[in-house]
């Protein structure tokens, strides 16, 4: 029975017991819990009351990257995900994402999902983008990423093949590794919302807009000529 990692960085979040509270109740039931606490000066008493359910990591602040290698790192599962604090993962989530993965053979997929607000209350359709074929996908994909990062589910060999994410990047990591597995990796797309993506004033996307305009730029660049490559290749086969 394959065991499942879900990572949750944590940094002053008031929401982490809302999370938390998702990962409990998930319906498979092979699966770590690991929290890294990244430094926090406020809420960590919403944890204690999962403190038997869960594996608590304390560092000093580093930035999520950090926080979520540092998971990855500990992390004993076949099967790795995270889940942002102030988010929320449908109890099934686990369960129907590791199935697609056993099914296909799959060492990467993410799921569609909804936006919630303050309170927990949807506003926003249904969200989720799988383009036709690997060209579309290649074409979307270095125009920015389509990806909800708590939405993924990744096997522990692309880890070890590809790495873990780059800590120099404060806002754009996730986005830096999709690209860099896309190099090596099919994807798959689950099209079942399986996720709440929390909308709130104080979200880093928010706060920092920006400067992730400004990373994101970076990331493209940094992999231009290997997806303007792949994208050749696929020209190729049409």
């Amino acid at each position: 029975m394959s065991k499942v990692s879900i990572v949750v960085p944590f940094y002053n979040c008031p929401y982490i017991d809302k999370a938390l509270e998702s990962l409990v109740n998930q319906t498979y039931k092979n699966i770590e819990i690991i929290v890294v606490n990244d430094g926090s000066t406020l809420y960590s008493e919403k944890i204690d009351p999962f403190l038997d359910k869960i594996i608590y990591i304390k560092k000093e602040n580093g930035g999520t990257a950090s926080a979520l290698n540092t998971g990855i790192e500990k992390a004993a599962g076949d099967y790795v995900c995270w889940l942002s604090s102030d988010d929320i993962f449908y109890p099934e989530k686990t369960e129907v994402q590791l199935d697609l993965m056993k099914r296909e053979n799959a060492y990467f997929s993410y799921t569609s999902y909804y936006c919630m607000d303050d309170d927990g209350e949807i506003i926003s359709p249904l969200i989720g983008i799988y383009p036709s074929n690997q060209l579309e996908l290649f074409k979307a994909m270095i125009r920015g990423n389509i990806i909800n990062g708590c939405s993924v589910m990744i096997h522990r060999k692309v880890f070890e093949l590809i790495g873990v994410f780059d800590e120099t990047l404060q806002y754009t990591h996730d986005y830096d590794l999709w690209l860099r597995i896309l190099q090596n990796f099919k994807f798959h797309f689950v099209p079942q919302p399986l996720l709440l993506y929390r909308i709130h004033t104080e979200m880093g996307s928010k706060k920092h807009e920006g400067s992730i305009k400004l990373e994101n730029r970076h990331v493209v660049n940094r992999h231009h000529a290997k997806m303007k490559q792949l994208l050749v290749n696929e020209l190729r086969k049409q």
